[in-house]
């Protein structure tokens, strides 16, 4: 809560809402309808707070007279938050997946955990190789490139090469 100029308290989430035919902002959210650039049609975008870019952009509904867009509302809108968070949460997992691998390789005294993490820093960009038991201790840990590439190959010979720095 915040002060107005004559010290009454303002609720600032309310103040933020907006709940136009065209433009919605509510619960981190903002849904735009724009014309869309591509053909005659509308467009919406919605933008996560704090983010520059949308986080969806897809087509709009016409309304009845088939020139301007149809109004959004409160059920369109919350469809619309779920979709583009849905959008934003398989992004992280793909992200996720691409800086965070792990494999399995199944040796004599037991399976042996390989892990890569890439930390995409951009002045130093590294990974993180690393290696443990069974039972979860570590057994080797080295700093290699970010493009090493981890396979059941490239695995199976770092072990073989008790574990020394990749080349």
């Amino acid at each position: 809560m915040t002060e107005n100029a004559i010290n009454e308290p303002v609720d600032t989430e309310q103040a933020d809402v907006i709940n136009e035919p065209r433009l919605w902002r509510n619960n981190g959210w903002t849904a735009r309808v724009i014309k869309n650039e591509d053909d005659e049609g509308w467009a919406v975008e919605m933008i996560k707070d704090g983010e520059a870019e949308p986080a969806l952009v897809g087509p709009w509904t016409m309304g009845r007279d088939k020139k301007n867009p149809k109004p959004l509302d409160v059920s369109a809108f919350q469809t619309l938050i779920k979709t583009a968070s849905e959008v934003l949460r398989r992004h992280e997992h793909q992200l996720h997946a691409q800086l965070h691998r792990k494999l399995t390789v199944d040796r004599e005294n037991g399976p042996i955990l390989i892990s890569l993490d890439i930390v995409p820093d951009e002045d130093d960009p590294y990974a993180t190789l690393s290696a443990e038991d069974a039972d979860g201790q570590q057994l080797a840990q080295v700093r290699v490139g970010p493009n090493f590439k981890l396979n059941a190959a490239s695995a199976k010979a770092w072990i073989d090469d008790e574990f020394r720095q990749p080349e």
